[in-house]
């Protein structure tokens, strides 16, 4: 019987987010999960149905702890609509994503876990065009300069930055990367450009 206790619930997802990043998918066990959040043994298998639901879980909960939040959004409906704003708002999203590092990892060995489980794969894949879609849908609502292709080649470019930040961060300092986010929106959103999909 799968328990429905919320805030337990929460709570071992994020342990699983810890214990992915630190240990990688293999690393990734029902008693590793209890150990990590500080719960009697055996807690985290009656809260989900196997470990892959643990795995689809702790993707999830990942996008829900990047969200922005709603002040921040309101920020950005309210600021004005040049490629400076969006520039300041790439820069916030490589910082949100740098600052919740082990989620970030563990979305990482998530993926390479994907490669081996066909149904995680259908879930992260289905999960990732949703926000792929809905960043694009909001940067088109948003008024912002530049089109569907440009919020593509952004999301590619910027996933990179954050992989190299965490990974190797001394690969570029943090000035450089500002630069880098800068060149990347300077170079890639052309005002008013024909959407090329």
């Amino acid at each position: 019987m799968v328990r429905r206790n919320d805030r337990r619930r929460a709570a071992l997802v994020d342990a699983a987010i810890e214990v992915l990043a630190a240990q990688g998918a293999r690393g990734l066990t029902f008693r590793a999960v209890d150990t990590e959040a500080a719960v009697p043994p055996g807690t985290a298998s009656n809260y989900f149905a196997n470990r892959d639901d643990l795995l689809t879980q702790a993707g999830a909960r990942v996008y829900e702890r990047l969200h922005p939040g709603e002040a921040a959004l309101e920020r950005q409906r309210t600021a004005p609509r040049d490629r400076d704003t969006y520039v300041q708002l790439m820069r916030e999203l490589v910082d949100r994503v740098a600052g919740f590092r082990t989620g970030y990892l563990a979305l990482l060995e998530l993926r390479l876990e994907a490669t081996r489980r066909p149904e995680l794969r259908a879930v992260l894949t289905e999960r990732v065009r949703e926000d792929v879609a809905a960043n694009v849908a909001h940067h088109e609502s948003s008024g912002l300069p530049g089109d569907a292709m440009a919020v593509k080649l952004l999301i590619l470019a910027l996933n990179w930055l954050i992989v190299e930040q965490l990974t190797l961060p001394d690969v570029f300092t943090e000035e450089e990367r500002d630069r880098l986010v800068t060149a990347a929106v300077e170079r890639i959103v052309v005002p008013d450009g024909p959407d090329r999909g």
